[in-house]
């Protein structure tokens, strides 16, 4: 029997309290379908396709219910309650499915919605896990380039980017040149397809196209000079790290803005530094 799949097994003796199940008749392992969920008419003999779990007592119990997870799949569960040594997430069973601190990305909070996988524990029992979601994923969407998408992200990759899965099934990325320090695990996003990897991956953008983006990135930096008290400390020749570091944009974003402000005015460029001014 397949603990955390959907599998037929065959109806080997009724009881007050439900039927019991099995590969074939004869075998001694067998599993308790509960009375309330065995369909009309069903008689020994008869098969049935069930989901295996464990229940509060740990026993291997069949469900006719349809979870929203299953065995290494991944899918978007809402977090009901967080304890001392997890969170319990609802996916649509009686009994909440465990995710380990360990097996946590980042800290989550009752009414979260995340990313997670079905994975069998060294306890044999079926447990959640926010990590190794990447080659779960499909590659196979049916977006391309300048396609508008909702995805949720499920794990920041500092050196390359920000992993999000579209539609929670889909492979993508955001690079790591966009600011994505306001997102957290979880979050929702709506991004635009910037292309579509050979291997079907998809690069996604937050940002819209630079002349559509020039006027709030400009702003921005304009807001960024103010916290330095009217002049940035470097200008466009400093290196993209310390730009990113500073403003949250790439070093041809913040050009742009940069530009965008002189022409405008609002700004003057020394050797060392830009002012506004006043």
């Amino acid at each position: 029997m397949k603990l955390g799949e959907y599998q037929k097994l065959k109806v080997v003796k009724t009881v007050e309290f439900g039927i019991y199940l099995a590969e074939r008749e004869g075998d001694e392992l067998r599993v308790l379908l509960p009375e309330k969920q065995v369909p009309e008419g069903t008689n020994v003999g008869d098969e049935l396709e069930v989901f295996l779990y464990k229940d509060s007592k740990d026993r291997i119990i069949a469900t006719t219910h349809t979870p929203k997870l299953t065995l290494g799949k991944v899918a978007a569960l809402r977090v009901a309650e967080v304890g001392k040594i997890g969170a319990f997430l609802d996916w649509g069973l009686e009994k909440d499915l465990f995710l380990p601190y360990k097996e946590m990305t980042a800290k989550v909070q009752p009414e979260d919605e995340i990313l997670v996988t079905l994975y069998i524990d060294k306890s044999s029992r079926l447990c959640a896990s926010m990590k190794k979601l990447y080659h779960l994923l499909a590659s196979d969407s049916p977006y391309g380039k300048d396609d508008v998408v909702n995805g949720r992200v499920y794990e920041f990759g500092h050196d390359f980017g920000t992993f999000v899965a579209v539609d929670d099934c889909y492979s993508a990325m955001i690079p790591a040149h966009e600011d994505c320090s306001r997102l957290h695990i979880g979050d929702v996003i709506e991004a635009k397809v910037l292309g579509v990897k050979p291997d079907g991956k998809l690069d996604l953008t937050l940002r819209e196209k630079a002349y559509l983006q020039m006027d709030a990135d400009a702003e921005k930096v304009l807001a960024v000079i103010e916290e330095f008290a009217g002049a940035l400390p470097f200008t466009d020749k400093a290196s993209p790290e310390v730009i990113k570091r500073e403003t949250g944009l790439s070093k041809n974003a913040f050009k742009r803005a940069v530009g965008r402000l002189y022409k405008e005015r609002r700004i003057e460029i020394t050797e060392r530094a830009i002012r506004k001014i006043r």
